[in-house]
């Protein structure tokens, strides 16, 4: 099992970005801090791994949470016209399962794997954890629904009065055969 632990190539904006206990756990890697997938991991993750094990173990099991993954990089880094690319996005998170990393809710956008293009540098993968107000029915609209990229996830955060983030993560990787 990798673990991360180092953030020394990242710049000082990328490692600011991590906050909170948030831990990633694909098989044989867990990520706990903001890091650089290493070149051996990279095509497990971009083309065999499902979606990570997420655990916050400073969940109040009394509330409910919203997990979004979004690329804000997508295509790259230098020209992000499609940004935000929306990757998974879980609303009605109970706190509870979120300690023990069994994340279960109400599924808007399926998880889809990171998928730099060739060429494209280290593309960032974000993960983001929000308070949900009680009693809300969260949902994507229907011109969201439509497409993955060009999404605003601070409207839909705005939209729905959602606390935080009381949680963030992110990697950086790039195309595994780059």
């Amino acid at each position: 099992m990798i673990t991360s632990t180092c953030d020394e190539l990242l710049t000082s904006e990328d490692a600011e970005f991590c906050k909170g206990e948030l831990k990633l756990i694909y098989p044989d890697l867990v990520i706990d801090t903001c890091w650089i997938v290493p070149q051996r991991i990279r095509e497990k993750i971009i083309k065999e791994w499902g979606s990570p094990q997420v655990q916050l173990p400073c969940a109040d099991e009394e509330k409910n949470y919203t997990l979004l993954m979004v690329d804000p990089d997508a295509p790259s880094r230098k020209r992000p016209s499609r940004a935000y690319w929306r990757h998974w996005l879980l609303v009605d998170i109970k706190g509870g399962a979120f300690k023990t990393g069994d994340v279960r809710g109400v599924q808007l956008s399926a998880y889809t794997r990171p998928t730099p293009p060739q060429g494209t540098g280290l593309p960032r993968y974000q993960f983001l954890v929000f308070e949900q107000p009680e009693d809300q029915t969260l949902s994507l609209s229907s011109q969201e629904k439509s497409s993955l990229g060009n999404w605003d996830p601070q409207a839909f955060v705005q939209r729905f009065g959602l606390a935080g983030p009381v949680a963030s993560l992110q990697f950086l990787t790039q195309n595994h055969k780059d």
